[in-house]
């Protein structure tokens, strides 16, 4: 470009010539050889303007300026009169560029990367990013290990100086990692070190994996675990020398050498903590993971300067500085390690802003809030405050971003963007069996009513099993201090023979009122009184224990149910959950002097641990017992527990398991014991979506007539894969399990679903 700029301006002296040398005032400018290019910005570049006074030695400027451009290629000046002529010569512009043949990469990110360098539809064309665009495409397959890639490119002249650039791809066959050797470590064999390894030959256990890929990010992110590996076991001055990637030269297999300086293993001989000790030394030594006497380990370190700053940010120091310094002694090998700490200000919430809630009101999620507007800014109080929201059943995810006020170093803004799901649900719980066929059930639930955060729901059942109509209402936030108040009317009928159990009709209509006190962030006591009658009616089939049980206590009752308990849930949110722990034990009593008096104790646990990122470890168990008191001879067959069904234990018909009467149908019993173990991950096609997940799952339980006949050998078990699903109809799980330690007459269903679950 600096020769065609001298090239020009010599001819442009030779054009005003000598005779020409004197200046003159120029009246107009004329510009020759636009074509695309308006002469608005041909002037907003020239560096001249009508009325300035122009001589041969402001041509190289003029000249200059123009080629910065990047516009044209060719410029030279004239003058007629008091006239000055610029001939210009413009670049062509691009007006598509297709690539074909790419497979490996797709369109969009060929396009961006070559848009980094110029090359895009609309913009002007300088052909000298030609070769870097061969170039920067070639670097983009080289780093996925295709080194016998092919590009071309070829151009087509348009009308208007325009150009249609093709670029045709072969991409050929990845080069295929053939070993992969690890030069000078003595401490770790090779087998250890490269085992977290992901790029090397494909181990015979994952025939699906892709470790043979060449991948230079891959590389580096195995590397960086080998220097973690040494840096956490005491090598403080581990050291990768260098890495060479040779390949053959046929271009198909690929030879990593890595070269290592593992160092010297130092000892921790000392902790120490220097500067501003705004909160109490004592409660900063509190969040050390690591002591005297252990090898220096820098994820230990990074970990206990993170603890650090959390615990100072719980007293509104958000921007606390932590820096680790090390003072080694190569004498003893040994690292004195100081955390020098630096406070700052301690930093107010000035304002928390809420975006994404579309439907819902800003109050429902300010009143799950723990960090105030106005208040000093607590690391603490945010993460708890994020966890409540996310816990909202309308809520699939919730970010919380601390904001910097400029000019204000003692202040900061809140943002919070949560991302709702389908507040509202219609559900089918629908099943398969012999004897009943299909079972549809419907109801209409509203999460977040309004935006409100009240929950509605009416539900509908009409299948040959039940006939339901319940309408209920919740309001979570009946006080503002979180206590939840509710009612319900519902009327249920029950053809339990439908359901292969025993034979007996009830009839229900019952009033109720709820009320649910937090304790705690995590632990609520709730309480709920209801009044119902119920009717029973026997069919043909119907036992002798049902005959009995009226005999001694009638057909028809109205009772008045008082319930308690007390919930512990700690999940990180109600759906897909990935960590965290629930309990609920519950007590119901029918008060004396109701139609029946009995009572039932139930306890129930889900814990949830993250393995890894994206597999997370589930337990469950519950525990349920109830039995009669007063002149009630027995806990009613009504209300007696089952199990068995997808929510139970899968692999054996809904209801099925437990003590038969004497029509051998299912009949219940007064205690129930079930546990079960699940491992979910996500499904490998849709492993970036939350809405499905797939569990490898082990359940066990089973159902007794009273606690002195609970029997370990008695206990059925399931196992098998399950496939859960959120969608506009609410939760479906599907589930295929295989059954151990049942008898020849239970019923097992390999295949179960149910549309509605809460999961």
């Amino acid at each position: 470009m600096i020769k065609t700029i001298i090239k020009a301006s010599l001819a442009c002296l030779l054009l005003f010539g000598v005779a020409q040398a004197e200046s003159f005032k120029v009246r107009d400018i004329v510009l020759q050889g636009l074509e695309r290019i308006s002469p608005g910005t041909v002037f907003t570049y020239l560096p001249v303007k009508v009325g300035d006074t122009f001589s041969s030695a402001d041509s190289a400027q003029v000249i200059k300026e123009l080629y910065k451009t990047e516009l044209f290629s060719d410029i030279s000046l004239g003058q007629d009169g008091d006239i000055l002529i610029v001939v210009l010569q413009e670049r062509p512009g691009i007006a598509s560029l297709n690539i074909i043949g790419n497979k490996d990469i797709a369109d969009e990110q060929l396009i961006e990367s070559l848009s980094d360098i110029g090359i895009a539809p609309g913009r002007v064309l300088n052909r000298s990013v030609l070769g870097r665009l061969e170039n920067e495409l070639l670097q983009q397959y080289f780093s996925r290990g295709k080194y016998s890639v092919q590009i071309k490119t070829e151009m087509t002249e348009l009308s208007r100086n325009r150009v249609d650039i093709e670029i045709q791809i072969a991409e050929g066959e990845a080069a295929e990692i053939r070993g992969v050797n690890i030069v000078g470590n003595q401490v770790y064999k090779d087998k250890e070190l490269k085992k977290s390894f992901e790029s090397g030959t494909k181990p015979w256990w994952k025939p699906l994996s892709d470790n043979e890929k060449y991948s230079k990010q891959r590389l580096q992110a195995d590397l960086e675990k080998l220097r973690s590996k040494y840096l956490n076991s005491g090598y403080l001055n581990f050291n990768v020398a260098s890495t060479q990637v040779s390949i053959s030269q046929d271009k198909k297999d690929i030879f990593i050498t890595v070269n290592v300086d593992e160092g010297n293993q130092y000892t921790i001989k000392e902790i120490k903590l220097a500067g501003n000790f705004v909160v109490a030394k004592e409660d900063l030594e509190a969040q050390l993971l690591i002591a005297s006497g252990q090898f220096f380990a820098r994820s230990e370190v990074v970990a206990s300067a993170e603890g650090i700053k959390n615990r100072l940010s719980q007293d509104g120091y958000a921007f606390a500085r932590v820096n680790p310094v090390p003072d080694v002694n190569e004498e003893d090998k040994s690292v004195v390690l100081t955390f020098f700490i630096d406070p700052g200000k301690r930093v107010y919430v000035r304002r928390i802003n809420i975006t994404g809630n579309d439907y819902s009101r800003d109050e429902v999620y300010r009143r799950e809030f723990r960090q105030m507007e106005g208040g000093w800014f607590s690391q603490t109080a945010i993460e708890t405050s994020r966890r409540r929201v996310q816990r909202l059943a309308f809520v699939e995810s919730v970010e919380f971003e601390t904001m910097r006020i400029p000019g204000a170093d003692d202040m900061v803004d809140i943002e919070v963007v949560v991302s709702e799901r389908l507040a509202g649900s219609f559900t089918i719980g629908a099943g398969l069996s012999d004897s009943q066929g299909a079972v549809i059930t419907t109801s209409l639930s509203q999460d977040n009513f309004l935006g409100s955060g009240k929950s509605v729901s009416f539900s509908i059942n009409t299948s040959k099993v039940n006939t339901v109509y319940d309408l209920s209402y919740n309001d979570p936030y009946y006080t503002i201090d979180g206590v939840n108040r509710g009612y319900g009317f519902s009327y249920i009928s029950v053809d339990a023979e439908e359901a292969d159990i025993s034979d007996f009709n009830t009839d229900e209509i019952s009033l109720r009122t709820n009320y649910g006190i937090p304790l705690t962030e995590d632990d609520r006591v709730g309480a709920t009184a209801e009044v119902a009658h119920t009717k029973v009616t026997t069919g043909t089939d119907t036992s002798d224990e049902i005959y009995e049980f009226m005999q001694d206590n009638g057909s028809k009752f109205t009772n008045i149910n008082v319930s308690g308990n007390i919930t512990h849930d700690s999940r990180n949110r109600r759906i897909f959950g990935t960590e965290g722990f629930y309990q609920r034990a519950r007590v119901e009593l029918a008060v004396p002097m109701s139609g029946l008096e009995y009572y039932k104790i139930d306890y129930k646990n889900i814990f949830l641990y993250p393995i890894t990122d994206i597999f997370t470890l589930s337990t469950r168990s519950q525990v349920g017992y109830g039995d009669s008191y007063g002149d009630t001879t027995d806990l009613p067959f009504f209300q007696k527990y089952r199990a068995g069904g997808s929510s139970s234990v899968r692999g054996y018909r809904a209801n099925s398991l437990g003590p038969r009467d004497s029509k051998d149908r299912a009949y219940g019993g007064n205690l129930l014991t079930t546990a079960g173990v699940e491992l979910f991950f996500p499904v490998p096609a849709l492993a970036d979506s939350k809405n499905f997940r797939l569990g490898l799952f082990s359940d066990i339980g089973n159902v007794y007539k009273d606690v002195d006949e609970w029997e370990a050998s008695e206990l059925r078990g399931s196992y098998g894969l399950e496939l859960n699903m959120i969608t506009g109809l609410g939760g479906i799980s599907l589930s295929f399990a295989g059954t151990y330690n049942d008898e020849p007459d239970d019923k097992t269903e390999s295949f179960q679903f149910e549309f509605g679950t809460s999961f």
